[in-house]
C-alpha cells in the first residue's frame, strides 16, 4: 500500500490529539479533593468522573466505525477532538456534579472513538514492521499528559481552582484541532466493517481472553491511580507540591516505558505483553511496603509507571496481530474492555479507599499481575 506524503506528520498529530484527550481524562486525579470542596460532594463522588468518562467510551469504541463506516477518518479523529473541546468547557462551567458528569460522558465518547481508530489510522500511514515504533508516539501523548499535564493541572488547581484547569484542558484540545486540520492526510475507512465484522471480532476466543486480561489490568491500574493523591498523602503525608512531583516522576517513567513498549512490539512482542503489566502489578503492591519512606513512595511509583507506559503500545500491537484484517473492530474491543476496566477501577477504588488505604493497591496490583500473566500465556500459544 502507498503511504501518503508525510505521513509521520500525520502520526504526531494523533500522538498530539490522544495528549489533550488524555489531560482531560486524567486531570481530575491531582484535583479529586478540590472538586469534590468545591461542589460539596465527597471525594468517592468526584472520582465518578472517571467512572462516566469511561462509562460513555466503551460503546463508543465499539460504534464508531459501525455509525460511521464510509467517513474518511481524518473527518471523524478531527470531530471527535472538537467534542474534547466542548467537554472541558462545559466541566470547567458546571454548577453542580451532574453538569460535570454530563462534561465528562462527552469527554468519553471522544476518549473512545479516538482510541478505536488509533490503530487503523496509525497502520494506514505507516509501513506494518513500523507499527509499534508508530504507536508509541501515539501513544507518548498519555504519559506526557500524565507527566506533566496532571502535576502541572495539581499546581494550578491550588493557586487558581480547579476550573481554571479545565479551561486550560480546552485550550490545549483546541491547539490538538487546529494540528489535525493542517497535518492529518485523508485516511479512508477500512476494506471491513458493520456488525458483522465486529461480530466475528467479539466471537474469537483469543479476543475475549484478551479482553479479560485487558481488564484486569486497567482496573488493577485505575483502582489505584484514580486515588493516587490521598493515597501518597496516607503513606508519607506528602502536601500539594509532593503530590505535583510525584506525579511528575510516574509520568516520566510512563513516557520511558511506552518508549521501551514501541521497541519491544516490534522486536520482542512476548516479552512485552508480560513485562509491562507485571511491573503496573509490583509497583502497586510495593507501594504498600513504603513504611513512611519519601523515596520508598517514588521508586514504587517509578516502576507502576514505567510499568502503565508500556500497557497500551504492547496490547493494541498484540491485538493488531491477532486480527490484522479488522484493525478499527480490535481497537474498538480493546479500548472497550479498558475503559470498562477504568470504570470498575475508579468504583472499586472509591468504594476501598474509605476504608483501608492499602486495599486499592494490593487488589489493583493483584489484578494487574494476573493480566499479565493471562495475555503472556495467549502470546506463547
Amino acid at each position: 500500500m502507498t503511504r501518503p506524503p508525510g505521513a509521520w506528520a500525520g502520526v504526531v498529530a494523533l500522538g498530539i490529539g490522544i495528549f489533550s484527550i488524555a489531560t482531560s481524562q486524567f486531570l481530575p486525579a491531582g484535583l479529586l479533593p478540590l472538586m469534590a470542596a468545591d461542589l460539596d460532594v465527597s471525594v468517592g463522588v468526584a472520582g465518578q468522573s472517571f467512572t462516566a468518562t469511561a462509562l460513555a467510551a466503551g460503546p463508543s469504541a465499539l460504534q464508531i466505525a459501525v455509525v460511521l463506516p464510509r467517513t474518511d477518518r481524518r473527518r471523524v479523529m478531527i470531530g471527535l477532538t472538537l467534542l474534547a473541546v466542548t467537554s472541558d468547557l462545559l466541566v470547567a462551567l458546571a454548577p453542580g456534579v451532574l453538569v460535570l458528569l454530563v462534561g465528562r460522558l462527552l469527554l468519553g465518547v471522544a476518549l473512545g472513538g479516538f482510541w478505536s481508530l488509533g490503530i487503523a489510522v496509525t497502520a494506514h500511514l505507516v509501513p506494518v514492521d513500523r507499527l509499534g515504533r508508530a504507536l508509541t508516539v501515539v501513544n507518548a501523548g498519555v504519559p506526557v499528559a500524565t507527566g506533566v499535564a496532571v502535576p502541572l493541572g495539581a499546581w494550578v488547581g491550588d493557586a487558581w481552582g480547579w476550573r481554571a484547569v479545565f479551561l486550560l484542558g480546552a485550550g490545549v484540545a483546541a491547539v490538538a484541532l487546529a494540528l489535525q486540520v493542517v497535518s492529518l492526510p485523508p485516511v479512508p475507512p477500512g476494506p471491513t466493517g458493520g456488525l458483522r465484522a465486529l461480530g466475528s471480532t467479539l466471537r474469537s476466543g483469543m479476543v475475549q481472553l484478551g479482553m479479560l486480561a485487558t481488564v484486569l489490568v486497567y482496573a488493577g491500574h485505575f483502582a489505584g491511580f484514580t486515588y493516587i493523591r490521598p493515597l501518597a498523602e496516607a503513606a508519607a503525608g506528602l502536601d500539594a507540591r509532593g503530590v505535583a512531583a510525584l506525579l511528575l516522576v510516574f509520568g516520566c517513567a510512563n513516557l520511558a516505558g511506552t518508549v521501551l513498549a514501541g521497541q519491544a512490539a516490534d522486536r520482542a512482542p512476548r516479552l512485552g505483553v508480560l513485562l509491562f503489566p507485571s511491573a503496573v502489578g509490583t509497583g502497586m503492591l510495593l507501594l504498600l511496603g513504603v513504611g513512611g519512606s519519601v523515596p520508598a513512595l517514588f521508586t514504587a511509583a517509578t516502576l507502576w509507571g514505567l510499568g502503565f507506559g508500556g500497557v497500551a503500545t504492547s496490547l493494541q500491537s498484540w491485538g493488531a496481530r491477532v486480527q490484522p484484517a479488522r484493525l478499527e473492530q480490535i481497537g474498538g474491543v480493546l479500548v472497550t474492555a479498558a475503559n470498562t476496566a477504568v470504570a470498575v477501577g475508579a468504583v472499586a477504588g472509591g468504594l476501598l479507599v474509605g476504608g483501608a488505604a492499602g486495599a486499592p493497591p494490593l487488589l489493583g496490583g493483584i489484578a494487574a499481575l494476573a493480566g499479565g500473566l493471562l495475555i503472556a500465556s495467549l502470546r506463547q500459544r
